[in-house]
């Protein structure tokens, strides 16, 4: 099967009303040229799960901009200010997750578990509506598993086959988000031929990528 797709045809694969998970962390391991395809192609009420809502003009941070997102679901919002102007003006839900919940919630979403226990958030507004069990005399907060319709990431190399290679913090959340969600769109800075690859530095296997489309 060839992965290898446009970015025009990635693009129309993501509609209105899905859940989208998208790498990167404030625009670092980002895939930026996916992202602009879905502003020119306008997707609308978008569900956003996301270490961060990045820069106003950089990574997702231009979604919110285009108030293309119904929903993010996000460690922190701080260094995008229109963020946090449409949740205070309740155009845009924001579900602030920590960090380290938000990537166990995304785990959880791709290796087939219902939910993670933490006691981070405890005593905290993070513990409001969510079940708190007690183990060994220890309150432990539930989070739930967190899954989405399509997964758009970044990597650095990416064979044809779909086995990815990230350089330095890129890597963040896209190994995670390959694994939690129905289809799986890679975009890569470089592509190479099948067995290029050393399979010691491979970090995704390409059984969980369905496309790929060329980065910069």
């Amino acid at each position: 099967m060839n992965k290898l797709i446009s970015i025009e045809a990635a693009a129309d694969l993501i509609h209105d009303g899905m859940t989208v998970m998208c790498g990167g962390f404030l625009g670092v391991g980002t895939p930026e040229k996916i992202i602009d395809a879905l502003i020119q192609k306008n997707v609308k009420d978008i569900t956003l799960i996301c270490n961060d809502t990045a820069f106003p003009d950089k990574g997702t941070g231009k979604l919110v901009v285009n108030h293309q997102l119904k929903k993010a679901i996000v460690s922190h919002i701080g260094t995008n200010p229109e963020t946090g102007k449409q949740m205070m003006e309740q155009e845009l839900i924001v579900e602030l997750v920590p960090q380290g919940s938000l990537a166990e919630r995304i785990r959880c979403g791709g290796v087939g578990l219902g939910a993670v226990l933490t006691r981070t958030g405890i005593g905290t507004d993070i513990q409001k509506d969510k079940p708190v069990l007690h183990i060994d005399g220890t309150e432990y907060l539930l989070e739930t598993a967190l899954h989405a319709d399509v997964a758009i990431i970044f990597a650095s190399v990416c064979d044809e086959k779909g086995n990815l290679i990230y350089d330095g913090a890129t890597r963040n959340f896209n190994p995670l988000m390959a694994m939690a969600a129905d289809i799986v769109i890679v975009e890569a800075e470089r592509i190479v031929p099948v067995g290029t690859l050393n399979h010691n530095e491979i970090v995704t296997p390409h059984i969980v990528v369905d496309y790929i489309v060329k980065g910069a």
